[in-house]
């Protein structure tokens, strides 16, 4: 394309240089450089050129005879009707005209100087496809070889059939990095449709931003079509639509779909024709290929490429649900949908609205509650986010007033004037999900507490909070604080680092019976993260799994696998599997048996860390 684009430019400047000679323009020069009358020419004594090789010692300017190169390319092009000589390996009969050079797309000069794609990139400079990713194993990704060696079929089942939504917000987080990670594509599988696959995932679980760099990280030139299907998504996602104007430019022919072209058409606005884009805009509105609303703001979008100024209005009143294209090019023209249909557009668009730094302060706020319990969000964005909103006067009402709640709970000198700030937050949000979130908002704050026996009866939601965050070594300094059988110490004895001894089943039998949770799901989820951390012991388990009906060494064909992988040692595969077995709205749809797996599968093959943080959710989340 590049090359393509230097011969237009070379065509261009041979054209203009003749409309200067014919107009005569007004010199640039000032007036003292210039000569009041032409000098008469003065009779040639030019020696004879400098022969190749020899060396010109006089000074003198060697005569040289430019060369043209010819263009190749098809026959005709209809804007210009400049034609191709038969016979001649389409060597243009003349050069077009300026007149003619105005009225061509990006796509006449395409096809008249010839649509084969060079690509100029040195070898060495080019990205390998071996391991695509983000994290090296240095920096806390998984071994590049760790599914090199996997059946392929069984790896795709896990990355398509896996629909994003996970219970856990440490195992999201464990999944999410695992699928930036530099590995390998297993067995019978090309390094691009892993990527796609890995991307896609991504994508579901709401981390766009995620999702863009991993694709980044190959060339355009390896794209192939299952990379230009999740790239389309990417850039929607990210209410980025010209950053798919360079892979278009380059592999424009990835797909043929109505939303692929229009794509292309807002493209070719933002390359220099916004003119002739908004027509074949209105003409796809004619024909009707896409719904209106669709073209009406890939139009709106078009129209900010350049000096057309036709005037576009959105109406959203006959819009009867939101789709990922609607979205995002709402976003990129500054329109926010309304509430109303937002309301049931589900999660996803929440993801990419807490993500999203054009939208404003107060909706990231409110998409916060949902990113960050999901896992989208850190304890550090969601803390930034609100001095956004602390540091900006025109954000005012509940939000500004959560903002300086925040600042409360760092600031003030009086450990108990910093709990009534936390639980402001908490108690403030609008169900059990936001609620969790705004406890990850919560926990470096939390985590600053000093551990006394005058806050033990809150001690439950400040270790949950410091938890969500992962700031287990803070919250161990409650152990000596917390009644031994109360929710705070079930959640220090899963999540406390380097435990070796069993629990007392005195006291777990005290926690199980003053468990008020619906079917006593806590208790269940604790006796299954302790049996699965080896904090159980193998025959207490098996009579508390008994007693309660848990099942916990019932095999399925999921169970089994997850096993295998964790005896072989496979993290990678531990993971996906997890991550599989974890789908689900909320904790409810998990079952204390699968827990148990994830969990000891995660110990053996070396995560510890994230098994005891996960389980200690488990039981604070239900």
């Amino acid at each position: 394309m590049r090359a393509v684009y230097l011969a237009a430019a070379a065509a261009l400047a041979l054209t203009s240089a003749w409309a200067v000679a014919q107009d005569a323009p007004e010199s640039l020069l000032p007036k003292m450089f210039e000569d009041s009358t032409p000098a008469a020419p003065k009779p040639s004594t030019a020696k004879p050129a400098v022969q190749p090789g020899s060396a010109n010692r006089e000074g003198t300017r060697s005569v040289s005879t430019p060369v043209v190169q010819p263009l190749s390319g098809p026959g005709n092009i209809a804007s210009g009707n400049v034609n191709a000589q038969e016979g001649s390996d389409n060597v243009l009969s003349r050069v077009p005209s300026l007149e003619e050079l105005a009225k061509m797309t990006p796509d006449d000069f395409e096809a008249l100087l010839g649509t084969d794609v060079v690509f100029d990139t040195p070898p060495q400079a080019r990205r390998s496809m071996d391991t695509a990713g983000l994290l090296d194993e240095s920096e806390g990704g998984l071994r590049p070889d760790s599914l090199s060696v996997q059946n392929g079929r069984l790896i795709e089942l896990l990355l398509s059939a896996n629909k994003g939504s996970l219970v856990s917000r440490w195992g999201h987080i464990l999944v999410r990095r695992a699928l930036v990670s530099r590995l390998r594509a297993p067995q019978g599988m090309s390094p691009q449709d892993f990527l796609a696959l890995r991307v896609g995932l991504l994508l579901r679980m709401g981390e766009t931003d995620a999702a863009r760099a991993l694709l980044q990280d190959i060339d355009i030139a390896d794209y192939t079509p299952a990379v230009g299907n999740v790239a389309l998504d990417v850039y929607q996602g990210t209410a980025d639509f010209t950053g798919l104007c360079p892979i278009i430019a380059t592999q424009g022919d990835l797909r043929d779909d109505p939303t692929w072209n229009v794509a292309k058409t807002m493209c070719q606005a933002f390359r220099g024709n916004s003119a002739a884009a908004i027509a074949e805009l209105d003409r796809d509105m004619s024909r009707g290929t896409m719904p209106k609303i669709d073209m009406l703001l890939a139009q709106k979008y078009a129209g900010a490429a350049g000096k057309s100024r036709k005037a576009v209005t959105i109406e959203w009143d006959q819009v009867k649900d939101m789709t990922p294209w609607r979205y995002g090019l709402a976003l990129g023209v500054g329109l926010e949908p309304p509430a109303k249909l937002m309301a049931a557009a589900g999660p996803q668009y929440n993801y990419v609205a807490a993500l999203a730094p054009m939208v404003g302060l107060e909706r990231r706020a409110a998409a916060a509650d949902w990113a960050g319990a999901s896992g989208v969000l850190s304890n550090a964005a969601m803390v930034d986010l609100y001095s956004q909103i602390y540091a900006d006067s025109s954000v005012t009402g509940d939000w500004q007033d959560r903002a300086e709640s925040l600042r409360d709970a760092y600031t003030q000198q009086d450990a108990a004037a910093r709990l009534s700030a936390m639980q402001a937050l908490w108690n403030g949000a609008a169900d059990s999900s936001a609620r969790y979130a705004r406890q990850v908002l919560t926990a470096a704050a939390a985590a600053r507490m000093p551990a006394s026996q005058e806050m033990a009866d809150q001690a439950a939601l400040l270790i949950a909070s410091m938890l969500s965050a992962g700031y287990d070594a803070n919250a161990v300094r409650w152990a000596s604080v917390v009644p031994a059988g109360s929710e705070s110490w079930a959640l220090l004895a899963l999540a406390a680092p380097g435990r070796t001894t069993p629990v007392d089943t005195g006291t777990l039998d005290k926690f199980i019976k003053g468990d008020g949770s619906a079917g006593k799901r806590k208790a269940a989820f604790l006796i299954a993260g302790l049996a699965a951390l080896d904090r159980l012991g193998s025959s207490q388990a098996g009579r508390y799994s008994n007693d309660m009906a848990l099942r916990l060494n019932i095999a399925t064909r999921w169970t089994e696998a997850i096993d295998s992988a964790a005896r072989r040692g496979d993290q990678a595969s531990v993971i996906l599997l997890a991550g599989f077995g974890m789908q689900g709205a909320d904790w409810h749809r998990m079952t204390p048996r699968y827990l148990f797996h994830i969990i000891s599968a995660l110990r053996q093959v070396g995560l510890e860390a994230d098994a005891r943080m996960i389980a200690a959710e488990a039981v604070a989340r239900v």
